[in-house]
């Protein structure tokens, strides 16, 4: 599509996005780096039979939701009330005889 403003909202949200991505992906790893690398950190017993490596992999879960609702009001807030605007303005010409 060549309108500007839906390449400034893709470029936009592409660079949201890829670093939401960036940010998972090295937390994501954090988990089997330090099991490999930090394992007397990880056998840390926080309460009772619970350590710190279980904390850090029960904290991913978190940290997926909490992803997923920012770019739920992201795109609540930005990026879906322009995608509307550029097609309500596409629909209209449309009609247009």
């Amino acid at each position: 599509m060549r309108d500007s403003r839906f390449q400034n909202l893709h470029r936009r949200k592409r660079t949201f996005l890829w670093g939401l991505m960036a940010f998972s992906v090295v937390y994501y790893f954090l988990l089997p780096i330090g099991a490999a690398y930090f394992q007397n950190l990880y056998r840390i017993r926080v309460w009772g039979v619970i350590n710190v490596g279980l904390v850090f992999a029960l904290s991913e879960f978190v940290v997926a939701w909490a992803i997923a609702l920012i770019y739920a009001q992201r795109a609540a807030a930005e990026f879906d009330r322009l995608a509307a605007q550029i097609a309500a303005d596409y629909a209209s010409a449309a009609t247009q005889p």
